[in-house]
């Protein structure tokens, strides 16, 4: 794919479908949000791999579209011997690009497997395929929610860079300073791997509630009185959240971001419209 018109790297994250129907639909998006030139386009895991099949399936899509695609890699409740030959089956596919995470066990399950963190995985990789993959990592600019302190997680994060990772890819957020602090700290650590911010549109108020209060994001407090007080008004909180979206992403550019990852969530009008106000 050729390079941004604009120059200024976008990436697009997808979740795969359960339903034909759902990934017919999830073509047609995709084929939407081609029109940005993105640099590569990603696809979640579930928890404990849950999603495997359908997001290799997702992904060898993308590339066969002509789009780098990135699949993420997640290590929780995995062996050595299975993510060796997870590795081998995505290479063969042609990807050249992993999202790895530790990941979520799924509900009921115990801890296990042979990786415990993230870094781990990371270092794995490293051994097995040299430099094959271009490795991104998860950043929490507002703190990973399981992290014992905002100072652990910064080790953390440091060591997952350390152990081979290229670059980052964060949380969704919607306070750049959370970002840029963030970034100013890692600096400090030594740690220059670039920082890609993750943005959410905003598609509607209570799934985003929802979704943040899960992950540990935080709405500042005028933006959630704002949309509670929109009630069931889906476009006013529509609109609303395309002007503060956008906003927040011309300051992160004028801070000299490496890029904006887009969490589409399988949905194109209002990443689209984020990107058409931004000038890409």
């Amino acid at each position: 794919m050729s390079e941004p018109k604009s120059g200024f790297p976008v990436s697009f994250e997808f979740f795969p479908t359960k339903t034909p129907e759902g990934a017919q639909k999830l073509r047609a998006v995709r084929a939407q949000l081609y029109a940005r030139q993105p640099e590569f386009c990603s696809v979640t895991y579930g928890a404990g791999g849950s999603t495997q099949e359908g997001t290799f399936n997702a992904v060898k899509e993308i590339l066969s579209e002509g789009v780098d695609a990135a699949s993420h890699f997640s290590c929780i409740g995995a062996t050595r011997d299975s993510v060796r030959a997870q590795l081998a089956q995505l290479k063969a596919m042609g990807v050249r690009r992993l999202v790895a995470l530790r990941g979520d066990l799924p509900s009921g399950y115990g801890t296990g497997g042979e990786f415990h963190f993230a870094s781990d995985l990371v270092a794995f990789i490293r051994e097995e395929t040299g430099r094959d993959f271009h490795i991104e990592v998860a950043a929490y600019p507002e703190v990973h929610p399981q992290a014992r302190s905002a100072e652990a997680d910064l080790k953390a994060y440091a060591t997952k860079v350390k152990a081979g990772a290229d670059s980052a890819i964060t949380q969704y957020f919607f306070n750049a300073d959370a970002y840029f602090r963030f970034v100013e700290d890692t600096r400090k650590l030594g740690v220059e791997a670039p920082v890609v911010p993750g943005i959410m549109p905003i598609l509607g108020a209570t799934q985003l509630m929802r979704f943040s209060d899960a992950c540990g994001a935080e709405i500042p407090r005028w933006i959630r009185l704002r949309l509670q007080g929109y009630g069931d008004d889906v476009e006013s909180i529509r609109a609303f959240g395309l002007d503060v979206v956008t906003a927040m992403c011309e300051q992160l550019r004028a801070g000299g971001v490496p890029g904006l990852h887009f969490y589409t969530m399988n949905q194109s009008t209002a990443t689209l419209e984020i990107c058409k106000r931004l000038g890409l």
